[in-house]
Order: C-alpha cells, then structure tokens, then sequence
C-alpha cells in the first residue's frame, strides 16, 4: 500500500516532470499543435492505485556478419550532394525564426535563456565568442535543446543568434 506522502510524492514529480518536458518542447521549434494534459483533482480524497510494470530488458540483436565483398549496397537512398556555397537567407531570416521558435524561451528568460536584449545576461555569453554562441545554439548546450533541426538549417540558428547578438551590441 502506498502512503499519502508516497502519492504527494509521485504527483510532485510527475508534474515537474511534464513541466520541463513541456518547457523543452517549446524551445525545441517544433511548431506541431501539441494536447493539453487532462487537469488533475488534487483533493485529498482521490487515491490512485500504480502497479509496478515488470522491467523487461530489451532483446540483444548481433548484427550478421557482412561478406567480403569490394562494395556493399546498405540503402537505396539517393546521396544528397553537400553545396559548397552557404545558403543564402533573407536580411529578416534571424528575426523571423526568433519571433516563431528563440522567443518562447528567450523572452522570458525560461530555462536561464538570457532574455533578449538584457546585456548583462548575456555579456558571460559573448565572452565565448560568437562561434561558440552559434555552435552551442545550434548543437545544443546545458539547458537548450539543439536548434538545428531537419526543418531549421544551421544558417537560420546562426542568424537568430546574430539577431539577438544586436540586441545587445
């Protein structure tokens, strides 16, 4: 039987959990509608019952072994050819993926985003330099989800970040 503190526990938790799964989310860029959670009564008068899943481990698959051959075929995807010239964006391409995607956590500081155009906030910043901004906007760093994603090239990131980084210039 689980007790009362046990319950608060495990509601304390799952809220903070969704919290920061949904904070996550909206820094990530994704722009698909996403469902509310259903509220949850918190009277002390509603017990919920948890059964423990039985943990199963996952099943070890080995790969077979590849014959030697001089090539092997492994997908019937075309090759996409990397350009050598860099993408070429709109003079408003930054402001425009910082009012759809940066401003969600960058406006109001979420995650310890430093708010755009708060100087102090991000002076340590860009004592790194703005490649380090750039590649930790991009890749991904401590708090902030990667931006570069399969809907938002590295040449938009970086304009964001130049965006922002006028702010405070």
């Amino acid at each position: 039987m689980i007790s009362k503190q046990q319950r608060m526990n495990k509601l304390v938790l799952s809220a903070i959990s969704l919290s920061a799964l949904l904070a996550i989310t909206a820094c990530s860029g994704d722009n698909a509608a996403v469902e509310e959670p259903a509220v949850v009564n918190e009277s002390a008068d509603t017990t919920a019952v948890v059964e423990d899943a039985p943990i199963v481990e996952p099943e070890v698959v080995t790969p077979e072994p590849v014959a030697d051959t001089e090539t092997t075929v492994i997908e019937d995807k075309p090759v996409q050819e990397i350009s050598a010239e860099p993408e070429v964006l709109a003079a408003d391409a930054g402001a425009k993926l910082y009012e759809t995607n940066c401003k969600v956590c960058h406006e109001g500081g979420l995650l310890n985003a430093p708010k755009y155009g708060d100087k102090a906030a991000w002076e340590p910043r860009l004592a790194k330099g703005t490649e380090t901004l750039h590649m930790h906007s991009a890749k991904g760093f401590n708090k902030m989800p990667a931006q570069a994603t399969d809907k938002v090239s590295e040449a938009q990131v970086y304009a964001a970040v130049d965006y922002m980084i006028e702010a405070v210039s």
